[in-house]
């Protein structure tokens, strides 16, 4: 019996963008279940913020779709800034970040077998989003926890130039790794989405996001790719 399995969005997406991987997931088999996102319930992380409000909606999935499966371990896939908030959720060290005066502490990594991240900039040079990224950099490098089986996937799709049609790519690669000029998903660079000690792997042709225009990472034939590591 697979595993259910948990999706998180990316920064400012809400859970229907989300529906048809939820969907092509449950057809094969998988339990799934998206962290259910309005858009509105990121405003309160904008500005580098804590993200303790998406922490809180993650757990409150994760524990709902254990007890319905009455399981143990969940897979847990995000997409963006979804995989580098689930790498603070796997963590046992007090979390808070600017703004806020209580630190929570999530500690999940027991309860998730495989992470997957899709187009996640695990490192970022811009300033409202650096702190979360250090903390989970310092306190968690790499693919941390060995309990956990951690697959980073990118996608090299736009190569950075200062010119038409790849200038809002260049920009978002240069703030994320400080370098414009190298191949990406349109937004995260493919040095900033894999980590040190994962199982990398780089799809060719797909976009960042659900919204954008083509294929993105959880379109039928990237998932061909990935879905085998869920277990």
């Amino acid at each position: 019996m697979p595993l259910p399995t948990v999706i998180v969005p990316g920064y400012l997406e809400s859970a229907i963008a989300y529906l048809p991987l939820e969907k092509s997931l449950q057809q094969l088999g998988f339990p799934t279940a998206t962290v259910p996102l309005r858009r509105r319930d990121w405003f309160p992380t904008v500005g580098g913020k804590s993200v303790a409000p998406i922490l809180r909606l993650l757990d409150q999935t994760v524990k709902k779709i254990l007890q319905e499966s009455q399981g143990t371990q969940i897979n847990l896939i995000g997409h963006s800034a979804g995989g580098w908030i689930s790498r603070i959720y796997l963590g046992e060290k007090p979390y808070s970040a600017r703004g806020e005066l209580n630190p929570s502490v999530w500690n999940a990594h027991p309860q998730v077998a495989t992470l997957i991240t899709l187009g996640t900039p695990h490192i970022s040079q811009e300033r409202w989003t650096r702190w979360n990224l250090d903390f989970v950099t310092n306190n968690y490098p790499g693919a941390f926890y060995q309990n956990v089986h951690y697959v980073c996937i990118a996608g090299k799709t736009i190569f950075g130039q200062r010119r038409p049609g790849s200038w809002f790519a260049y920009s978002s690669y240069q703030l994320t790794c400080g370098q414009g000029n190298t191949w990406g998903d349109g937004i995260t660079p493919i040095t900033a989405a894999h980590l040190e000690g994962a199982e990398n792997l780089v799809i060719e042709g797909v976009r960042h996001s659900p919204r954008s225009p083509g294929i993105w990472y959880g379109s039928p034939e990237p998932l061909k790719v990935w879905v085998k590591y869920l277990i």
